[in-house]
């Protein structure tokens, strides 16, 4: 979102931390949950260059997560914590499923958490470069 619409500073971390990736060969992973999230907005106000402009950066070099079969018990572990929303939890989950080493989120309070097959949950704020 902030890499496609240039949202100021956090464009500009987000851009930092999509090249130390690259330079290190990391795999980006993101939910399909995070895509239809990105284009309610742009479907909102009838915006379909925008749709595809997301749809075209998620879909070029990211993989995404379905919340599936694997994913709904981890889903079901992480919510019973009930200060975690059911669209993070679904986030969450995906990843644990995933067994990925880094979440990286706009949210502080999920920095803080201990999700199982997650090894680091990072604010984007405090990500490391």
């Amino acid at each position: 979102m902030y890499l496609v619409e240039d949202r100021g500073e956090r464009a500009d971390r987000v851009a930092a931390l999509r090249r130390r990736m690259i330079e290190r060969d990391d795999e980006l992973l993101t939910s399909a949950l995070t895509l239809g999230e990105v284009l309610v907005e742009p479907m909102e106000i009838g915006d379909e260059d925008l749709m595809r402009r997301y749809e075209q950066a998620i879909g070029a070099g990211v993989t995404v997560l379905p919340f599936d079969l694997h994913a709904a018990p981890r889903f079901a572990e992480i919510r019973r914590d009930r200060s975690i929303r059911a669209p993070d939890a679904i986030r969450l989950a995906c990843a644990s499923a995933a067994g990925m080493d880094l979440f990286v989120t706009n949210d502080e309070r999920l920095s803080r958490k201990n999700i199982r097959g997650i090894h680091f949950i990072q604010s984007l704020g405090k990500a490391m470069l």
